[in-house]
């Protein structure tokens, strides 16, 4: 399995250029239609952000997270990531039924597909990345080497992503409906996870339940690494949780789009 992924990472560096011309393509394809064109793409998540913000620090009136940090600072770090998550995840399940006419075509590498949609959120992802760290600096908190850390996280959520998408992706070809299912499950997902609330606020006996949910350990990691000073490995536990539980849906995303990748062109 090892040997299989390093060939298919060796295929997908020969493939640079392709993914990232069609990457583009997919970026622009979304607005091609509006006035404001990709601009809408950086809305919605600011849009979100400012609802919580005002429902939550202004409506609730919630106070400062663990005592010293500005709840929006704390809310605006946990939420980037799980924009990344959910729009990757979401796009990227469709990825294989959208472009069906590329299925076809014998000498194109469909495992691309849903890592053009992931690229195209990570672009999104990348500047709300940049946005984060000047509002944190606006706020007061400067660069130090627990920053560092943030290529780290952003790997292992890709990773988590890539075999959620291979998953989802493969069994949308087949059955229609999963689209539908993961709108849910991205929905619940989001109240499940500890974004608007803390993690700290559970029992220690039952906190390592809430990171069998892998997304947890990345939203927590963001925290940890530019706000909290925390490193991984601190976390020893969550950090083992969450490759155990990231590597199985890897491997079982692989396998079952390799299993039905054969049958892709019939279906479509």
């Amino acid at each position: 399995m090892a040997k299989k992924f390093l060939l298919w990472l060796h295929a997908v560096y020969n493939d640079k250029h392709l993914l990232i011309e069609l990457t583009k393509n997919d970026f622009k394809k979304k607005y091609i239609n509006s006035a404001l064109g990709t601009v809408w793409a950086f809305v919605q998540p600011v849009i979100t952000v400012l609802v919580f913000w005002f429902v939550f620090a202004v409506g609730f009136k919630s106070t400062n997270v663990n005592g010293s940090t500005p709840f929006v600072i704390w809310l605006i770090i946990g939420i980037i990531p799980w924009f990344f998550f959910s729009q990757a995840v979401a796009s990227a399940t469709e990825s294989i039924v959208e472009s069906s006419y590329l299925v076809k075509q014998v000498i194109f590498r469909i495992s691309l597909l849903p890592l053009i949609k992931i690229f195209s959120a990570a672009m999104i992802h990348l500047f709300f990345i940049v946005l984060a760290i000047v509002i944190l600096l606006y706020q007061g908190y400067y660069p130090n080497i627990y920053w560092l850390q943030i290529p780290y996280y952003f790997l292992a959520m890709s990773v988590l992503i890539i075999g959620v998408s291979w998953l989802t992706s493969a069994i949308t070809v087949f059955f229609r409906d999963v689209v539908h299912v993961v709108t849910i499950a991205l929905n619940l997902g989001f109240w499940l996870t500890p974004i608007c609330w803390s993690a700290n606020r559970i029992p220690d006996k039952y906190r390592e339940l809430i990171f069998l949910n892998p997304v947890s350990y990345i939203v927590e990691g963001y925290r940890n690494s530019l706000i909290n000073n925390v490193w991984f490995w601190e976390n020893s536990a969550s950090t083992i949780i969450f490759w155990i539980v990231t590597v199985m849906i890897f491997v079982l995303g692989s396998l079952t789009f390799q299993k039905l990748k054969p049958y892709f062109a019939d279906t479509l």
